[in-house]
């Protein structure tokens, strides 16, 4: 499989329009910083006065970049203009180097969610959605074939971490969807609303949450929304990284670490069993085949850690994907060789 390289000015200007989106989410500080602990971590809250009340936003788990950027809060906001003049010519650069760019529904929903908070509070895009999003994080060009959209938007987050935040989006979901044309499909079994359907469009946006055992729908309160439960999704979306969408001047959103992405696809893969889901199926396995051709060659400390990861989890793990590699020996060839 031949990788091509974005260039090197390209590769700059996606850091650096990064960059300059979490300065812009940094810059909104206008409270006192709070720390809170819960479960070993430490996460960052904002406490301000509306009248006579004290509210609390949530910021962030607590790690150096962030407390760098919150310290800087006073000097960004002062920046303000300027940053986003500069975030607009970012952006037209990267469309003019080849970066392929959001298509309106998605950007549109994206932005809203962002500004709502889900993102913020904890939500991690995933699916094809996400692994576009690789040609700026990977430096990579992806084929417009690849990203092929299957019409689905999926968002995930923990539910434990949804509770303890102790903090809810700006604005629910689920009246944003309404806005954008989108219907809320019922579940069979359950009458908690976990995706919907967007009228005119085969788009279909779907809340998911990690399972440990019985995959049932689980509320996500922070997010607002309840979430259709599955097993492995736990790896996946551990310690997602920030990316941006092209769409307008750009949208930070939160995504899966690479290499846990291409671990996952292998083991997903080997969940859809016939029917439909085979071509599912196979997109996944295309999706771990470029990702681990990449990253073996790019980021090979970080591939081998999650492979390790994902093998140490159990029986069932390693056997799912096996089963999958069995069907792709470049890539487990490339593994193999990891380990």
């Amino acid at each position: 499989m031949k990788i091509v390289a974005h260039s090197r000015p390209a590769v700059v200007a996606y850091q650096d329009l990064l960059r300059l989106h979490l300065d812009e989410r940094a810059s909104g500080l206008v409270g006192t910083i709070e720390e809170r602990q819960r479960n070993g971590r430490t996460y960052l809250y904002e406490r301000f006065r509306i009248g006579t009340e004290m509210m609390s936003r949530y910021l962030g788990e607590d790690k150096p970049e962030l407390r760098q950027r919150l310290e800087r809060a006073e000097a960004l906001k002062a920046d303000a203009e300027e940053r986003r003049k500069r975030m607009a010519r970012l952006t037209r650069t990267l469309r003019a180097e080849g970066f392929i760019t959001t298509d309106r529904e998605t950007g549109s929903l994206l932005l809203a969610f962002s500004r709502a908070g889900v993102f913020r509070l904890g939500g991690t895009l995933v699916g094809t959605s996400a692994y576009s999003l690789y040609q700026g994080d990977l430096g990579v060009r992806m084929d417009y074939e690849e990203l092929a959209q299957t019409g689905d938007i999926d968002f995930a987050s923990f539910e434990r971490l949804s509770v303890v935040l102790e903090d809810k989006v700006e604005e629910n979901p689920a009246e944003i969807l309404k806005l954008l044309k989108f219907d809320p499909v019922p579940g069979i079994n359950d009458r908690q609303i976990w995706k919907w359907r967007q009228s005119h469009s085969e788009a279909m946006v779907e809340f998911l949450t990690p399972a440990f055992g019985e995959e049932k729908v689980k509320p996500l309160p922070a997010l607002g929304v309840s979430a259709q439960a599955l097993n492995y999704l736990n790896f996946l979306i551990a310690d997602p990284i920030h990316a941006v969408a092209l769409y307008r001047s750009g949208v930070l959103v939160q995504i899966p670490r690479p290499e846990r992405f291409a671990i996952h696809k292998l083991i997903v893969a080997d969940r859809r069993l016939g029917g439909p889901d085979q071509l599912k199926a196979r997109k996944d396995r295309a999706q771990a085949e470029f990702l681990v051709s990449v990253l073996s060659e790019d980021r090979p400390d970080d591939l081998a850690e999650a492979y390790q990861d994902a093998l140490s989890r159990g029986p069932r793990w390693r056997d799912r994907i096996k089963a999958s590699l069995k069907r792709m020996p470049d890539t487990a060839e490339r593994l193999s060789a990891l380990v």
